[in-house]
């Protein structure tokens, strides 16, 4: 499994947290999702072996918002 967070620009409501959240959490590999609508942030946990992290980062994109990444340690969990 990979731990990411994820910079994500443009987030300024519970909708954006909700279609994110949502639409993210529903894809294949994608165990974890959580938006910090504050803090401009998403950390997802994925199993690379199924989903890619451009997948992810495409699926984000793809709904209006601009994405950076900054990866977790590796033993650090986003629970």
């Amino acid at each position: 499994m990979e731990n990411v967070i994820l910079a994500v620009k443009g987030m300024s409501c519970g909708h954006c947290i909700h279609s994110i959240e949502g639409n993210v959490g529903k894809m294949k590999g994608v165990y974890f999702v959580k938006v910090h609508l504050n803090e401009e942030k998403v950390e997802v946990s994925f199993d690379p072996k199924v989903v890619s992290l451009k997948g992810i980062t495409d699926m984000i994109e793809g709904q209006g918002y601009d994405v950076e990444l900054s990866k977790l340690p590796k033993n650090q969990s986003c629970h």
